[in-house]
């Protein structure tokens, strides 16, 4: 959990040292956020040829968590040498974005060989470890103040060390391995309608939840000034947005317990029901009480993550156990494709009808995933 804490701190990297980096070179708009959406197409390629090829059941996960969380921090400590916002830098994004793809997905596969009947409070526990370290650069920009260097450094440091001690975890009694590559094994996702509808309930959190992510510092920023100067808006938003995405950490932990006794799909209509009611309320309130904001936009921060252990923990349930990593790479494969047109449609659609609207859309993710969650109940 350690390890994938540390590798998963360089995901959001580039967005939260942007407003320094734009501070010290002129970057387009254009450029800004191709430095943000170059890490998810990245993922969604490294995780396509994860899934085809088999890679995380077939290679000891162990290896290739380490190479892939070792090579990602060199990629993301390149960004000290090349210029920021120029295509290298932007590759260096999509680089890392594609071996984060080894992180993920390989942590789920070592995280469900550990047990059968407790799989949503182990997947829980490693998607809470996935949002800490998803939270760890905006902390590390707030801490870091204006110097974006260290903040870059600290994260790739930690990556490297989190892929070294990756190599001396333990494979559990529930672990497979599969025998040979099988790139129709991701063909299970649609013949086996309960995998199928465990996908569909996928995509509708993660047309929120990667836009939300991605965005709400800013959008808190532009929130915060209407009551504060812009120096202090700012820092309280990286505050914020830190404590929103890493509330979901926590939740995804207490949810993952309570998911095995309660059903693993109850779990995830539920936090959908309040993530989608507390995304229309973060809507209502924003530019009003900053503290009702904050209030409102935490409670969002907390549901809007636990259905995704739970979505992945169904998919290794109704997995052949041959397959599980294939299957939960190839999942996260598509919801990360759906997240680069979220990511990169969401500042301009809030040019148009403002944030507000913005998150008002986003709860129509949810409701989408609670369909498809209701649908695999009457089918279990």
């Amino acid at each position: 959990m350690i390890a994938e804490v540390a590798g998963m701190s360089l995901w959001f990297m580039s967005a939260a040292i942007l407003p320094d980096l734009t501070r010290e070179f002129a970057i387009s708009e254009t450029r800004q956020a191709a430095l943000s959406s170059a890490v998810q197409i990245g993922f969604v390629v490294g995780a396509l040829a994860s899934a085809l090829l088999g890679l995380a059941d077939r290679i000891d996960p162990r290896r290739l968590f380490a190479f892939c969380a070792i090579t990602a921090a060199l990629f993301n400590a390149s960004l000290l040498v090349v210029e920021p916002g120029g295509l290298v830098s932007i590759f260096a994004r999509f680089a890392t974005g594609a071996l984060l793809a080894g992180v993920y997905p390989v942590g789920m596969k070592i995280a469900v060989g550990w047990g059968q009947k407790d799989r949503g409070f182990l997947v829980g526990t490693l998607v809470g470890a996935l949002t800490l370290g998803s939270a760890a650069p905006h902390l590390l920009a707030l801490l870091g103040g204006a110097d974006w260097r260290w903040s870059l450094i600290v994260a790739s440091i930690a990556s490297a060390a989190g892929g070294a001690l990756c190599l001396f975890a333990a494979l559990g009694p529930f672990h497979a391995k599969a025998p040979r590559m099988k790139i129709h094994a991701i063909f299970t996702a649609w013949t086996d309608r309960k995998i199928r509808y465990a996908y569909a309930g996928y995509l509708g959190h993660m047309w929120e939840l990667y836009a939300m992510w991605a965005w709400i510092g800013v959008a808190l920023t532009l929130s915060f000034s209407a009551h504060m100067p812009e120096s202090d808006a700012v820092s309280l938003s990286r505050l914020i947005a830190f404590l929103t995405i890493a509330a979901g950490g926590v939740a995804s932990v207490i949810a993952g317990i309570v998911a095995d006794r309660v059903g693993k799909a109850n779990i995830a209509i539920l936090a959908m029901i309040v993530s989608g009611s507390a995304a229309i309320a973060s809507a209502i309130t924003f530019g009003g009480p900053v503290w009702l904001t904050i209030l409102c936009v935490l409670i969002w921060g907390a549901a809007i993550l636990p259905d995704s252990a739970q979505f992945s923990a169904l998919v290794a349930d109704y997995a052949p156990p041959e397959q599980a990593g294939s299957l939960m790479s190839f999942q996260t494969a598509l919801g990360f494709a759906l997240t680069f047109f979220t990511v990169q449609l969401t500042p301009l659609g809030a040019e148009l009808i403002g944030w507000p609207g913005m998150f008002a859309l986003m709860a129509i993710g949810p409701a989408l995933g609670i369909l498809g969650m209701l649908r695999l109940k009457r089918i279990s």
